[in-house]
C-alpha cells in the first residue's frame, strides 16, 4: 500500500514538473511572438528612460565597490535610499551586476523580464496547485498571466520594478497557503515577501499586504481556526519587518520631496469602472475611461485572457458551492482589487488604480482555472456552449460602446473567440482536457502578437537606442558635472534618434549609459525646493526660466547657483534657447563650440577649467580656513579653522540623514537656499576636525526590524519543525526495513 503511495507521488511530481516546464514554454513563445510584432516592445518608456541605465550604472558603482545609496552630483535624483534601485533586493543587485558588460541594452532588459515573467508565470502555477488545481489548468493560468493587457502592455514593457515586485508577490501567496495549510515551513514565505517588498516600488508591497490579508481571512473561513492564519501573519509580520529598510528613508524624507502633500483624492484619471475591468476576454476590446491618450485607450489593458469569461458557462456551479469556503481567500483577493481599479484615484503615493489590473487578473485567472479543473462540466453542453456564447455576446456589446469605431475589428474578435471555444470544448470532450489546455494556451500567442503588432502609436516609447556603444559614439565626451537645460517637450517624433537629438541631448537617465556625470535625471521622488529652484521635471527637463535662475545670485553667499552646485558645464537647447550662442557668455564662461552638435545645443563652459572635482564638496567658505579635505559620496571630512566664527557651504542636497560633527560632537546644520547643506563654525576654532556624514534616515531602526524580522522567522521555523518532526517519525515507522542480500536473492522452487 506505501509502495503505491510513493509511485503514485512520484508520478504527480513528474507530471507537476513536465507542465512546469510547459508554462515556462507558454511565457517564451508569448515573449517570441511579442518580439516579432515588435522587437522593442520590452525597451520603451521607463525602462528605457530609468531602469536600463540605472542597472548599467548601479552595476558600475558595485563593481568598483560603492555602494549607491548616495551620488551628490545628481542632485534631487541621487538619492536612491528612496528611489527604486532595489538596493535591498539580492536578484536585483545581480541584475544590477552583470548590466555593464552586456552593451546591447534592449536585449538586456528583453532578457531579465522574460526571466522574470517566467518566474511569475510559474508563481500562478503553483498558487493554482495550493488552491487544487490541476497541473494543466494551473498551466493555463500561468501562460496567460503575463499575456494580460496591462500587465503586457505597461508592467512588462516599462515599468519593471512592477514587474519583478509581482514575481516575487505572487510565489508569496502559494507559499502562504501552503504554509497555513500545513504543507510547508514559514520560510519561503517569508523569502518571497522579502523579496516582494524590498524591489523599493510600494505598489507590489501594499498588494502583498493585501494579499496575506485575504489569504488569512479565507484560512479562517475555511479551515474555523485562527492559528493557521496568525502564523501567516506573525510571519508576513517578520518579512515585513525586514523590508522595512527599504520604504523608511522616503517615509522619513517625504516633507522635501513631490510626494510631502499627498493625501487620498478620488480623480478619474486611469479609475477603471467595473464595465471595462470585467470586459476581460476580447482581445480586441479598447476599454474607456481617462488616461494619457483621452478616453478610449488605444492598448488593450482590460484584457485577461480569451477563454476566461466564455468558460464560466462550462463550470458546475451547483457542485462548485461545496468549496466556496475553501477558495474565499481568491475571492476576496479578485473583489478587493476589483474594488480598487474603480477608485479613489490616489490614496498617498498609490496612484492610478489601473496599476492593479494585473491583480484583477491574477485573482480571476486563480479563481477561475481552479474552478474549471476542479468543476468542469460538458453535461448539457450544448446548452452551455449557447450561455458562453451569450457571454461572448455582452462582451462584444461592451466593446462596441467602448470603442464603436473599430466595431467590425471588435466583431471579428467575437467569432473568433467563438470559434476558439466550439474547438476547444469538442477536443476536451474527444481527446482529453489536458489536450484542450494545450490548445488554450497555444492560441494565446498568436492573440499576442495581433495585439501588439496592432497597437496604435502612441507616445511611450523614447526612441532611445539600443546599443550603449553606438550612444557613446555619438554623444560628446563631456567630462566633469553637467547640467543641461531642456525640455523634452521640444524634440519631435521625427529627431528622436541617436543621429538626432539622442546624439546631443540627454532626458531620463540617459547620461547614465554613457558614464557621464549629469544633474539631470530621472526620479519619481524629487526635491520640491530644488525642483522649484530650476523648474526641473520628473525626467530633468527644464523650463526657459532655468537659465537666469542657474546664474542668479544666492545673497548670503555671493555665488550664483550654478557655482554653489559646482557645475563644470552647462548644455542648453537650441529649440528652448534660440539665440543664446548670440549673446556674451555669463562670467566666468565662455562658449565653447562641439562639432556635429550645433544643431541642438549650446555649451557653456568655464573658463579656468572644471572645479567640480576641487576642494571636495565645498562649494562656500567664509570666515574659515581649511587645511584639507577628503570625501566620498556619504562623507565629507575637513579640518577647519575659523577666529570668528564663519560659514560652510556645500554642493550637496540637503537631504534628511545628514550627521555633522565637530571634534567628535554634534553640530547641527542649515541650508541655504532650501537646497544646499550648510554648516556654520563656531569662533575660536583651531584645526577641528569637521565631518559631514549622511545615512538614509532611519537606517538603525531599519538594522533593528531586521533583526527582529529574523529573530521571529527564526521562532516560526522552530515551531514549525518540532510540530513535524512526531509526523516525520510517524511516516518513517510506517516504511519497512531494507531487504537484506539474501532477501533480495529470487529463491529456487524445488
Amino acid at each position: 500500500m506505501l509502495e503505491l503511495v510513493v509511485s503514485t507521488t512520484i508520478e504527480s511530481w513528474k507530471r507537476v514538473r513536465t507542465w512546469a516546464v510547459l508554462t515556462i514554454a507558454g511565457v517564451v513563445a508569448g515573449y517570441g511572438a511579442v518580439l516579432l510584432a515588435n522587437p522593442r516592445h520590452f525597451y520603451t518608456d521607463d525602462t528605457e528612460a530609468q531602469y536600463g541605465a540605472l542597472w548599467v550604472m548601479l552595476g558600475r558603482h558595485l563593481r568598483e565597490g560603492r555602494f549607491p545609496a548616495l551620488v551628490p552630483w545628481e542632485w534631487m535624483s541621487g538619492n536612491y535610499s528612496m528611489e527604486e534601485a532595489g538596493l535591498y533586493n539580492p536578484p536585483q543587485l545581480l541584475v544590477d551586476w552583470f548590466a555593464p558588460s552586456v552593451d546591447n541594452l534592449a536585449l538586456y532588459v528583453t532578457v531579465v523580464k522574460l526571466v522574470f515573467s517566467a518566474v511569475a508565470a510559474l508563481g500562478v502555477f503553483r498558487v493554482c496547485l495550493a488552491y487544487g488545481a490541476r497541473p494543466w489548468w494551473a498551466t493555463v493560468a500561468g501562460v496567460a498571466f503575463p499575456l494580460s493587457g496591462w500587465f503586457l502592455f505597461f508592467d512588462e514593457a516599462s515599468w519593471a520594478t512592477s514587474l519583478t515586485g509581482t514575481a516575487w508577490m505572487i510565489h508569496a501567496w502559494a507559499s502562504g497557503v501552503r504554509y497555513t495549510r500545513g504543507r510547508s515551513g514559514p520560510l519561503s514565505t517569508f523569502v518571497f515577501l522579502y523579496l516582494a517588498i524590498s524591489v523599493q516600488y510600494v505598489f507590489p508591497a501594499v498588494e502583498s499586504a493585501l494579499m496575506i490579508a485575504a489569504v488569512a481571512a479565507g484560512e479562517v473561513i475555511y479551515q474555523r481556526r485562527w492559528k493557521p492564519s496568525l502564523r501567516l501573519l506573525a510571519v508576513a509580520a517578520c518579512a515585513g519587518l525586514a523590508g522595512l529598510e527599504t520604504y523608511l528613508p522616503g517615509m522619513l524624507s517625504s516633507a522635501v520631496t513631490w510626494r510631502g502633500n499627498e493625501r487620498i483624492i478620488n480623480n478619474q484619471f486611469l479609475t477603471v469602472p467595473w464595465s471595462e475591468s470585467l470586459n476581460a476576454s476580447l482581445p480586441t476590446t479598447l476599454p474607456a475611461f481617462k488616461a494619457w491618450w483621452g478616453y478610449v485607450q488605444p492598448l488593450p489593458m482590460v484584457y485577461i485572457a480569451w477563454f476566461l469569461i466564455p468558460a464560466l458557462a462550462f463550470i458546475d456551479w451547483r457542485a462548485a458551492r461545496r468549496s466556496w469556503r475553501e477558495l474565499s481567500g481568491v475571492a476576496i483577493f479578485a473583489a478587493g482589487m476589483l474594488m480598487w481599479c474603480a477608485g479613489p484615484g490616489s490614496v498617498g503615493p498609490l496612484r492610478w488604480p489601473a496599476r492593479v489590473l494585473p491583480m484583477v487578473a491574477l485573482g480571476l485567472l486563480v479563481l477561475v482555472c481552479v474552478l474549471l479543473s476542479r468543476y468542469g462540466t460538458f453535461a448539457r453542453w450544448r446548452k452551455r456552449g449557447i450561455a458562453a456564447g451569450v457571454l461572448i455576446g455582452v462582451l462584444f456589446v461592451r466593446s462596441f460602446c467602448a470603442d464603436p469605431h473599430d466595431v467590425l475589428l471588435h466583431a471579428l474578435a467575437a467569432v473568433g473567440v467563438c470559434a476558439l471555444g466550439a474547438v476547444v470544448v469538442r477536443l476536451a470532450r474527444t481527446r482529453g482536457v489536458a489536450v484542450a489546455c494545450v490548445l488554450t494556451i497555444v492560441a494565446m500567442v498568436p492573440i499576442a502578437y495581433f495585439q501588439v503588432a496592432g497597437a496604435r502609436s502612441t507616445p511611450m516609447s523614447y526612441g532611445f537606442p539600443e546599443r550603449r556603444s553606438e550612444m557613446k559614439d555619438a554623444f560628446p565626451h563631456f567630462t566633469g558635472v553637467t547640467l543641461q537645460l531642456a525640455d523634452r517637450a521640444l524634440v519631435p517624433p521625427a529627431e528622436q534618434s541617436v543621429t538626432g537629438a539622442w546624439g546631443s541631448l540627454s532626458f531620463g537617465n540617459y547620461a547614465k549609459n554613457l558614464h557621464l556625470d549629469y544633474v539631470n535625471a530621472y526620479t519619481p521622488i524629487g526635491y520640491a525646493a530644488f525642483s522649484k529652484l530650476l523648474c526641473m521635471g520628473w525626467d530633468g527637463s527644464t523650463c526657459p526660466a532655468a537659465f537666469g535662475a542657474a546664474f542668479s545670485i544666492e545673497p548670503s553667499t555671493g555665488r550664483t547657483i550654478i557655482d554653489l552646485m559646482k557645475v563644470d558645464r552647462v548644455v542648453l537647447q537650441r529649440a528652448q534657447y534660440p539665440d543664446a550662442g548670440d549673446h556674451p557668455a555669463p562670467a566666468g564662461w565662455k562658449w565653447v563650440d562641439y562639432p556635429g552638435h550645433e544643431r541642438y545645443i549650446w555649451v557653456l563652459e568655464r573658463i579656468d577649467g572644471p572645479i567640480s572635482t576641487r576642494h571636495g564638496l565645498i562649494s562656500d567658505a567664509r570666515g574659515v580656513t581649511l587645511t584639507s579635505a577628503t570625501r566620498d559620496s556619504v562623507t565629507s571630512h575637513l579640518h577647519v579653522s575659523s577666529i570668528d566664527g564663519g560659514r560652510i557651504v556645500f554642493a550637496r542636497l540637503a537631504w534628511p540623514g545628514y550627521r555633522v560633527t565637530l571634534n567628535g560632537r554634534d553640530i547641527s546644520f542649515t541650508t541655504v537656499a532650501n537646497s544646499f547643506v550648510a554648516v556654520n563654525i563656531p569662533p575660536d576654532t583651531h584645526d577641528a576636525d569637521l565631518i559631514v556624514t549622511w545615512r538614509p534616515p532611519g537606517w538603525k531602526i531599519g538594522i533593528a526590524t531586521a533583526l527582529a524580522g529574523l529573530l521571529g522567522l527564526a521562532l516560526l521555523q522552530w515551531a514549525y519543525t518540532r510540530n513535524r518532526l512526531p509526523e516525520i517519525a510517524s511516516a518513517e515507522a510506517e516504511i519497512p526495513d531494507e531487504p537484506t542480500a539474501v532477501e533480495r536473492e529470487p529463491q529456487a522452487v524445488g
